[in-house]
């Protein structure tokens, strides 16, 4: 059987300030930020070799990211085997809204769910993970 989700790849959201919003998370609650949100590293507990990460990503409010979705955020999901997750979702009549992306750290779908929100679908690149 097709393992589908595996995490949570990130929480993305609108805001008025992306770089204020990043300042003063970095200020008042020690998060680390860099040009995209944070990163918070973490290792799988069954398999403590295996790493991996979440992102927090605030985005202007005027981003156009998130369409066709109306909503203020978006949630990254890790998943295993991207291509043939998209094929399964295809079967199923899920609405894909892009075609898969392949980057240095990771393959990219997006998706939405029955209410009309944007989903992010993230395969991790191994060295990544």
């Amino acid at each position: 059987m097709l393992k589908k989700v595996t995490g949570i790849g990130g929480i993305l959201f609108k805001c008025q300030n992306p770089d204020q919003l990043k300042s003063w998370y970095s200020k008042h609650l020690g998060i680390e930020t860099n040009a995209y949100g944070a990163t918070f590293d973490w290792r799988n507990p069954g398999n403590p070799e295996e790493k991996g990460c979440t992102q927090w990503c605030p985005f202007s409010k005027d981003t156009t990211y998130f369409q066709p979705s109306t909503q203020d955020f978006m949630i990254n999901y890790r998943v295993e085997n991207l291509e043939e997750l998209f094929h399964l979702l295809v079967e199923e009549g899920v609405t894909i809204l892009d075609k898969i992306e392949t980057y240095s750290y990771g393959k990219f779908l997006h998706i939405l769910d029955l209410e009309g929100n944007k989903i992010e679908l993230w395969e991790p690149i191994e060295n990544e993970q």
